[in-house]
């Protein structure tokens, strides 16, 4: 077998000082037109657009529901490809996109691990993305490496073929669609109850590293009298960056490492694993904290309309027997992340206008 070259490490001038300086001062090199063009951070959107996508996620579920919808739909990006960037183990977030691309008709290629690609012969990870750039109309990226989907966006937007990139997951970084699919199933299940504003949600497990509660943490700015519980093992404890983030925007949060004290006063709980994937020595660490998992026995402690989220893979974390409860959204979760990403990508390509004619 052939030995693997080393990657050759490419200096762009300017990349430290941007990836380095203020999220708010970044957003605009990810706009064009005036619209989101790139999709990196959560802190890239604001309510109306959240509004907006939400609800253009809805229209697409109704609409595939028809055939003559369904046959709409996989015309309005049938003449674009993308492609699925995905270095780092996934199984919903992937699927989830790969669908979402074949609900709007959009060609699909894919590479899901470098040692079939030429950076086994030392091409940069920067020259391997130009390189998928020159193929395809659309890049998701999902990376182990923490800033890399905005590296890529960054490096394209000044090149003579910018093609936009969305974010599928940057290391213990960010996971901004699947923050935006959470805002969705959040939405959805108190649609009955006045919305997702004045609810307390309890984020629940490794919150250090989990990427997931980290973006939709920085998406409660955008909405009104948001009480976040954050509870975890000591170890675990949310980072100082998203709590000054939610001091700056007044968003109350409280620290508990007492879950059942928390369970009753929640009106969505976000479960999360242990993250040992970003653990330096993972044999090393405990992947089991019972007292933070959710039981059967607790259902009869929550609210009757708390939503018990999680964005998978689960571990020990929800008893299997709490699925059967009309209140576990997880497996209604990840489908949702499917219809969002497809209301996404209409976005971008601009033929959401043709979506919302149908309802007309």
């Amino acid at each position: 077998m052939s030995a693997i070259v080393e990657p050759t490490c490419q200096i762009y001038e300017g990349w430290e000082e941007f990836y380095h300086g203020d999220t708010d001062d970044k957003k605009d090199c990810f706009l064009a037109e005036g619209k989101l063009f790139d999709i990196i951070f959560a802190q890239q959107f604001n309510r109306p657009f959240l509004d907006y996508i939400c609800n253009l996620a809805n229209q697409i579920r109704r609409m595939a529901k028809t055939k003559m919808g369904s046959q709409k739909l996989r015309s309005l990006l049938a003449h674009k490809r993308a492609m699925l960037y995905f270095v780092q183990p996934s199984t919903r977030t992937f699927l989830s996109f790969q669908n979402a691309c074949h609900i709007l008709g959009l060609k699909v290629s894919e590479t899901r691990e470098t040692s079939t690609s030429s950076e086994v012969k030392g091409e940069s990870q920067e020259d391997t993305i130009r390189t998928f750039a020159s193929y395809v109309n659309l890049i998701i990226v999902r990376h182990p490496e923490a800033g890399f989907a905005e590296k890529t966006a960054w490096v394209l937007n000044q090149t003579d073929r910018p093609v936009p990139v969305i974010n599928g997951g940057s290391g213990p970084d960010q996971h901004p669609t699947q923050a935006m699919l959470d805002i969705y199933t959040l939405e959805r299940s108190f649609k009955h109850i006045g919305g997702l504003d004045g609810k307390k949600i309890a984020m629940v497990g490794d919150l250090k590293r989990g990427r997931t509660v980290r973006s939709l943490s920085y998406l409660m700015k955008n909405y009104r009298d948001v009480t976040l519980y954050f509870v975890s093992p000591q170890i675990f404890r949310m980072k100082d960056d998203i709590k000054a983030f939610l001091n700056k925007h007044g968003i109350k949060f409280y620290e508990s490492d007492d879950f059942r004290s928390i369970m009753p006063e929640a009106d969505a709980i976000y479960m999360t694993r242990i993250q040992q994937e970003y653990a330096d020595d993972p044999s090393g660490e405990i992947d089991a904290y019972p007292d933070f998992h959710f039981k059967k026995e607790h259902l009869g402690i929550i609210k009757p309309h708390c939503t018990i989220m999680h964005p998978l893979p689960r571990r020990y974390e929800i008893d299997v027997a709490v699925d059967k409860d009309p209140r576990a959204a997880y497996w209604r979760q990840e489908r949702n992340g499917m219809w969002l990403r497809a209301a996404l990508i209409a976005y971008i390509f601009g033929v959401e206008k043709e979506i919302g004619t149908e309802f007309l």
